[in-house]
């Protein structure tokens, strides 16, 4: 499917033009949602929106051999895995960490078709995301949706505490591959970050690891960010030897997801220096 489209309307004076106006605005509207991306930072965290129309060509797959990182305001495509030649180039319009019916419903509403790429077909994943009592991660599911953009230390306090408590009511209940599980406990970390409370941070960042390697591919930026923020966080435990391993990980993706002259794996580098030199110091 491609998302270019035109609209070409021809109007004359007639009772409907008004209609007739306000039907292009809105399918104008509509192909330029359609084909706008979101522009993320160097660690994917949302900052704004862009048209890019020649990538608006590309088609989507729920496991994609391409995708979208940004310098700024220029996007980078990049191949996440070998590509043969005549191999249509593909990526991910929307998040990957859905169940196949909650990705097909977006796809549907969003952008009007139905994706059949093998991951939806086998439906192979959403056993693991949905795994546990269906109560419990549905009550999780419905608390991550209202956490919304917390900025005071307060706001950040109350994410924690709430956090904190469905974590622990629901330890027997939901293992951390449950997809919604996963996200409050990136949620719990992104709290413990803002408070500064590193250690605790770490405990929920380990957490994630396993599923993160579950659910992303083996070249992912998420997989690859995530394994810089657990490091940059062990290098703040001291814990050297075990940082300077998880930041290696981190740039052997990183590298791929985002080329070695981006900006972050720059900062990837530098950390990766300062926890060698931490090393011979001690």
């Amino acid at each position: 499917m491609s998302l270019i489209c035109s609209i070409q309307v021809q109007t004359s004076n007639t009772p409907n033009v008004g209609l007739l106006k306000d039907f292009v605005v809105s399918e104008t509207d509509t192909v330029v949602t359609c084909n706008c991306f979101t522009i993320s930072n160097g660690e994917m965290q949302d900052v704004g929106v862009g048209l890019y129309p020649s990538m608006s060509l590309l088609n989507h797959s729920c496991d994609p051999n391409c995708v979208i990182v940004f310098e700024g305001r220029q996007l980078l495509l990049r191949s996440v895995r070998e590509i043969q030649i005549g191999e249509e180039l593909t990526i991910s319009y929307i998040e990957s960490l859905m169940p196949s019916s909650e990705r097909q419903k977006h796809l549907k509403r969003q952008y009007c078709f139905e994706c059949s790429c093998l991951l939806c077909k086998t439906q192979e994943k959403d056993a693991d995301m949905l795994a546990g009592e269906e109560q419990a991660w549905k009550e999780i599911k419905d608390a991550v949706a209202k956490v919304g953009d917390p900025r005071s230390q307060e706001e950040w306090e109350q994410v924690l505490a709430m956090c904190q408590a469905l974590l622990n009511n629901n330890a027997d209940r939901l293992p951390d591959t449950n997809i919604y599980l996963l996200k409050m406990l990136d949620c719990a970390m992104d709290a413990c970050i803002n408070l500064r409370r590193w250690e605790e941070a770490l405990l929920y960042g380990n957490r994630t690891l396993k599923p993160y390697r579950l659910y992303y591919s083996s070249f992912h930026p998420l997989r690859a960010v995530q394994m810089m923020r657990v490091g940059k966080l062990q290098n703040t435990q001291d814990m050297f030897p075990q940082a300077l391993e998880t930041l290696k990980q981190a740039y052997n993706i990183m590298k791929v997801t985002h080329g070695a002259d981006h900006s972050l794996v720059q900062d990837l580098m530098k950390l990766k220096e300062q926890c060698e030199a931490d090393m011979r110091a001690q």
